[in-house]
């Protein structure tokens, strides 16, 4: 039985077997995100500048 087994891992785990990695492919980003980032850019630059205004008034 244990040489039955250890045949039949060593046949399934052969490299024959296995697949090569295939890296991911990014997608390029659409127009409408990168309004939508530009937008969140200027929002947090304007957020921080009011968080800056409202500490150096203390």
């Amino acid at each position: 039985m244990r040489r039955l087994i250890l045949s039949l891992a060593t046949l399934f785990a052969s490299p024959a077997f296995a697949e090569g990695f295939d890296r991911p492919i990014p997608q390029a980003q659409s127009a409408t995100a990168e309004f939508w980032y530009a937008l969140a850019c200027i929002a947090l630059v304007a957020s921080m500048v009011a968080v800056q205004r409202l500490i150096s008034r203390r």
